[in-house]
């Protein structure tokens, strides 16, 4: 999948007016994933994203990565928010949108490698959006 699909697909499913918005909350979901991933994960899911998404997923892995592992799903929304600088419900639904193609973007083991990291809550991060379900690609 290339950069600008993967942006397309996040504006489509999360209901952005325009590309920028696509790239706010893609950048602001997966920052706020890659500090709550622990290991190696957050880098082998970046080796199988486009260049200019794959950075998001960037920090200095032994500095940041799992730091954030005792972090609630309701605080991991509301990082999503401020980072994006949209109310929680945006962010929520933006988020939500973000790892439905993230979900397309990387192989199935590594997305349950990322799954397997985080506790039963964070089940809510992987629902659909039900008033966006079936549009985008």
């Amino acid at each position: 999948m290339e950069r600008d699909e993967f942006i397309e697909r996040v504006k489509s499913r999360a209901a952005l007016s325009s590309g920028n918005d696509a790239v706010n909350a893609t950048r602001a979901t997966l920052e706020t994933l890659a500090e709550r991933l622990g290991g190696n994960d957050p880098y082998n899911a970046a080796i199988q994203l486009p260049k200019g998404i794959a950075e998001y997923l960037h920090h200095d892995w032994e500095t940041w990565s799992g730091q954030d592992d005792r972090v609630s799903v309701d605080e991991f929304f509301d990082r999503v928010s401020e980072r994006e600088g949209v109310d929680r419900s945006e962010a929520v639904r933006h988020a939500r949108a973000v790892i439905q193609v993230l979900e397309e973007a990387i192989s199935p083991g590594e997305m349950n490698d990322i799954r397997a990291q985080l506790p039963e809550e964070y089940d809510a991060l992987f629902e659909a959006d039900i008033q966006n379900v079936g549009q985008g690609a």
